[in-house]
């Protein structure tokens, strides 16, 4: 392993943990105005967008701890991964359909002006968090990580 893939790895395990926490800390605050997010992008049939604008926030917070803290950081990097995916297809989805919504990454959600659409730049970024994901999961020991390297007899993590 070269030496500086575990800094990179803790920079990744922080930016992707960070805005996982982050957009899950926004939203949780606020369950009628993330069902009305996820409602907006018209992909759900009624009553499953209520469950998860309630779950998603709950979810996106304890994937973003285990990352930044570093713990369980591949299967979390998996899950913050299909996330970015899941994330970019329903952008996509909503703006090739012609939708004027906002994405509710962080709070807020719904309709907006045609204009003030930003899909190009939400996909962009979630498509560069998709990465640090991937990267987490080739690359899951990082410094300052709870996680210690299960190939070692001593258990000592990569700080």
């Amino acid at each position: 392993m070269k030496p500086w893939f575990p800094w990179v790895s803790l920079v990744a395990r922080l930016v992707l943990g960070g805005v996982m926490l982050v957009a899950g800390a926004l939203k949780v605050t606020d369950p009628e105005a993330a069902t009305q997010a996820v409602r907006a992008y018209e992909l759900l049939p009624q009553g499953f967008d209520g469950i998860v604008g309630m779950l998603l926030p709950i979810l996106e917070i304890a994937i973003g701890l285990m990352l930044i803290i570093g713990y369980g950081v591949r299967p979390a990097a998996v899950a913050a991964g299909v996330f970015m995916v899941l994330f970019i297809a329903a952008v996509s989805s909503a703006w090739a359909r012609g939708l004027a919504i906002d994405c509710g990454c962080f709070g807020g959600g719904g309709q907006v002006a045609p204009g003030d659409t930003k899909y190009l730049q939400e996909i962009l970024r979630d498509t560069g968090l998709l990465v640090l994901a991937g990267w987490l999961y080739l690359k899951p020991l990082s410094k300052f990580a709870l996680e210690s390297d299960p190939h070692t007899s001593t258990g000592v993590t990569a700080s």
